[in-house]
C-alpha cells in the first residue's frame, strides 16, 4: 500500500479545517498521515484537532507566518510518506479519493498528479458560479483539471500529489501566495519529472465567498502568471494572453465607432454571444438559472481582474 502524507497549511480557518477533517474521517486507510500546519494563525484550530485526534493520524504544528508555499515546504521536511498530497484547508475530500489515486498509480508511472475540483451541494450559488468560471473551457481553456485543455496540464496545490523524493530534489516551492503552484509545476516538469491529470480524483473546493475577495484572488493569479514566466523560460504561452485580449477588446469597443459604427454593434454581439454561452453551460452543469446568470458577471470579473494583475506585474517590474 502506498503511504501518503497529506499536508494542509492553515491560516485562521478553524471552521473549514473541521469540515475538511470530517470528510477525511470517512476515508478508510491505515498507512497515511495528515500534517496540519498553522501558518502564523491568530485563530487556531487546536480545538478542532483535539476532536479528531483519536480518529485520524494527525500531526499538528504551529509556526510563524511565511505563506502557504513555504509552509508546505516546511511540512514536507517532516513528512514520512512516499507521496505528498497537498490540499487547501477549504477543501472537502470524497471518501474514495485515495482509492482512485491508488488505482491510477498502480497502472501509471508518474511523479506528480493533480485533479479537478467540484462544487459541493452545501456551497453558495456565488461559490458555484465562481467554481464554474474558474474551471470552464470558455474562460480558462480547461487548464485547471479538464480532460481536454490548452497547453500542458499543471497540477494546482488545492489538489496535488508529488513524489516526496522528487519534491525535495527540486527544493519545493520557490515562492508563496502568488501562483506558487504554477511556478512549481512548470519547474517540476522542466526538471524532467512527469505530471499527470487524474480526472476522477476530484475534491470539493470552496471558492471565495465575496466578490471583492474573488477580485483580489484573480488579480493575484494574473500576477503569478507573469512571475512564473519571468522565472521559467518558455512558461508563457499565447493562450495566457487571452484575458488581456478580452479586456482590451472590450475597452476598445467605443473607439471602433471611429472606424465604422457597425463595428461597435458586431463587437457587442460577439461579447453577448460569448457571455450567453458561459451562462448556458453553467445552467446545464448546475441545473440552475440563478447560477447561470451569476456566472456571466463573475466571468467578466475573473478575466478583467486577471488581466489587470498581469499588467500590474509587468509595470511593477519595469520600474
Amino acid at each position: 500500500m502506498i503511504r501518503y502524507s497529506v499536508i494542509i497549511p492553515v491560516y485562521n480557518r478553524p471552521e473549514e479545517v473541521k469540515e475538511l477533517l470530517d470528510s477525511l474521517s470517512a476515508v478508510e486507510r491505515s498507512d497515511w498521515e495528515i500534517i496540519i500546519v498553522e501558518d502564523g494563525s491568530s485563530k487556531t484550530c487546536e480545538d478542532e484537532i483535539e476532536e479528531y485526534i483519536n480518529q485520524l493520524p494527525l500531526h499538528y504544528y504551529q509556526k510563524e507566518n511565511t505563506g502557504q508555499g513555504f509552509t508546505r515546504n516546511w511540512a514536507a521536511e517532516k513528512a514520512q510518506g512516499e507521496f505528498l498530497v497537498f490540499l487547501d484547508s477549504d477543501c472537502l475530500v470524497p471518501s474514495n479519493y485515495f482509492d482512485i489515486v491508488d488505482e491510477f498509480l498502480r497502472d501509471n508511472n508518474t511523479d506528480s498528479w493533480g485533479g479537478p475540483d467540484r462544487a459541493h451541494r452545501s456551497f453558495t450559488d456565488l461559490q458555484k458560479a465562481v467554481g464554474f468560471t474558474m474551471s470552464s473551457f470558455l474562460t480558462t481553456g480547461g487548464i485547471r483539471g479538464q480532460k481536454k485543455h490548452f497547453g500542458k496540464f499543471q497540477p494546482r496545490s488545492f489538489n496535488m500529489g508529488v513524489r516526496r523524493e522528487a519534491f525535495l530534489q527540486v527544493k519545493g516551492f520557490y515562492q508563496t501566495n502568488l501562483g506558487e503552484d504554477i511556478e512549481f509545476s512548470t519547474r517540476f516538469r522542466n526538471c524532467g519529472y512527469k505530471s499527470s491529470l487524474i480526472k476522477d480524483a476530484f475534491v470539493y473546493h470552496k471558492r471565495r465567498e465575496t466578490v471583492d475577495k474573488f477580485v483580489r484572488q484573480a488579480f493575484n493569479f494574473g500576477r503569478g502568471r507573469v512571475i512564473n514566466a519571468r522565472q521559467n523560460k518558455g512558461a508563457f504561452k499565447v493562450v495566457h494572453l487571452l484575458p488581456l485580449m478580452f479586456t482590451l477588446g472590450f475597452l476598445s469597443i467605443p473607439f471602433w465607432y471611429l472606424i465604422h459604427p457597425l463595428l461597435v454593434i458586431y463587437a457587442f454581439l460577439l461579447y453577448i454571444i460569448y457571455f450567453l454561452l458561459i451562462g448556458f453551460f453553467a445552467i446545464l452543469e448546475y441545473k440552475s438559472l440563478k447560477i447561470g446568470i451569476l456566472s456571466i458577471p463573475i466571468a467578466f470579473i475573473q478575466l478583467s481582474s486577471y488581466a489587470l494583475g498581469m499588467v500590474f506585474e509587468w509595470v511593477k517590474k519595469s520600474k
